[in-house]
């Protein structure tokens, strides 16, 4: 018998999708409650996290879209984040906020003790390297909504969503990945 897997992220498209305007606008068009799916997209999830094994963590990254440094949808997390963060099973949550689409850090509010929310503040889409200053203040600000020790930190997204990849150089890559290695261990040690 192999190892047990320990570690399983999905990647959402319709929670994310459901923040923006545009979208729930097209959602109400056809017939759907933007107001309803998160809670049914959760229920749903939740049917899925019941037959998770012991010792599994599951993860989920809310994508906006990540082709050639161009995504798909922006808006704040609200609409979605008492769903996603208070009723969804998940250990973890993955949310971007790489820039101002994603909104404020309000919606960690709704938080549950014992999950994590990764913060994608770091881009995947331009080489311009974030300052180390600016991202501890943004985890500060983080800090106002929800607990220090439940948050991490990350890039935002992938590198490269599919084989056409983002306008970053590799060197650029590397340098972003390691400014989240310093951030983090200056901030949890």
């Amino acid at each position: 018998m192999g190892t047990p897997c320990r570690y399983v992220q999905m990647d959402d498209t319709n929670l994310a999708y459901l923040c923006d305007p545009a979208m729930r606008e097209a959602a109400r068009a056809r017939g759907d409650d933007p107001n309803e799916l998160p809670r049914r997209y959760a229920s749903f999830i939740n049917k899925v996290v019941a037959h998770k094994p012991e010792g599994m963590t599951l993860a989920m990254h809310l994508c906006r879209g990540n082709f050639k440094s161009t995504f798909a949808a922006s808006g704040d997390y609200e609409p979605v984040a008492e769903a996603l963060l208070s009723e969804m099973n998940i250990d973890a949550y993955f949310l971007e906020y790489d820039d101002d689409r994603s909104g404020d850090f309000r919606p960690l509010r709704f938080l549950k003790k014992g999950k994590t929310v990764v913060l994608g503040l770091v881009t995947t889409k331009v080489g311009q390297m974030e300052s180390k200053d600016d991202l501890k203040r943004r985890i500060d600000e983080a800090t106002k909504h929800a607990p220090l020790e439940q948050l991490a930190l990350s890039p935002q997204c992938g590198f490269s969503s599919t084989v056409h990849g983002n306008n970053i150089a590799v060197e650029d890559q590397r340098n972003k990945l390691r400014l989240v290695i310093e951030t983090a261990q200056e901030v949890w040690g």
